[in-house]
């Protein structure tokens, strides 16, 4: 591999590089530049529904800086929450999905080799069903006259039905069915390649089971609980799909305001200020993430 690396000359390596970075700058950093140039602009009756940016009058290029956006959105309240509102159901959905996903995880890993893919592929089917048509059916689930409330009052758990449709109950329940396959690969990835001995010489040493897997398994998994934390929290921030079908309206979350701010309001510039920051606050734990992957990468060089 080395030798076929050593071979590329420097302007193959050009072409090797430029292919994801155009790819990149295409479909990331381009449709981010507009979001952040619509962000500047304010809002006008007309299409596109904002005015530009950069003007040409009298042979000269005015620019038009509108920060007024921002001020906005931090001095209305309803922002605030709705940032806060996503972030919990983002951190609490990734809390349930690991503690659901590392159990699975465990056991597909440990199972036998040829039933791994078996186990895998059950945990994936249910992602080869559009999300929407999925959702609908938990609508059909939970609500008032529902599956679920029919049959918790067929055995006499319960006598009149419970309102859990259009709550945030529902919402978390819609959330950690829909993102739980993505705890559970990058969990399955991680603990498959563990050596079992270590816990072997681990209970040897005289530690039980439970103390052997905490003290050993949990800390090689890691990278892997990471990974899929990281899967499972940044796109449920920006969840709109499942908050808008199964919440209520006590239900805040930013991917609602978004669709309000683009479609209802038709107030572009608003919603793009909304996404920047937005993709502000996701910033975070990405660099946190490329930092603890640049980390495990050293220790293991």
């Amino acid at each position: 591999m080395n030798k076929l690396i050593s071979r590329i000359t420097p302007g193959g390596r050009f072409w090797v590089i430029s292919v994801p970075y155009l790819w990149l700058f295409l479909f990331f950093l381009a449709p981010f530049a507009i979001v952040l140039k619509i962000s500047f602009s304010a809002a006008a009756i007309a299409i596109p529904p904002y005015e530009p940016l950069f003007q040409y009058v009298e042979q000269s290029l005015a620019i038009a800086l509108n920060f007024g956006n921002y001020i906005f959105l931090s001095q209305d309240s309803l922002y605030f929450a709705a940032y806060l509102g996503s972030i919990k159901i983002a951190f609490f959905s990734t809390l349930i999905c690991l503690a659901l996903g590392y159990p699975m995880a465990y056991a597909i890993a440990r199972s036998p080799r040829e039933k791994q893919l078996v186990y895998l592929l059950l945990v994936m089917m249910p992602t080869w069903t559009a999300i929407l048509i999925r959702v609908y059916a938990w609508m059909g689930i939970l609500s008032t006259n529902g599956l679920l409330n029919s049959a918790l009052m067929s055995i006499g758990l319960i006598d009149t039905p419970m309102q859990i449709l259009n709550t945030n109950t529902a919402v978390y329940i819609g959330v950690v069915y829909a993102y739980l396959p993505f705890m559970v690969l990058p969990l399955y990835a991680n603990l498959v390649k563990h050596d079992h001995t270590l816990l072997e010489a681990a209970m040897d040493l005289g530690a039980g089971k439970v103390k052997a897997f905490w003290k050993v398994t949990v800390p090689l998994s890691k990278s892997g609980i990471i990974a899929g934390s990281m899967l499972v929290f940044i796109p449920v921030v920006g969840e709109f799909v499942i908050p808008e079908l199964l919440g209520g309206p006590e239900t805040l979350m930013i991917g609602k305001i978004l669709w309000q701010e683009f479609f209802n309001n038709r107030d572009w510039p608003v919603a793009s200020a909304l996404a920047i920051i937005m993709l502000a606050i996701l910033l975070i734990p990405i660099i946190l993430f490329h930092y603890n992957q640049s980390r495990a990468m050293e220790r293991n060089a």
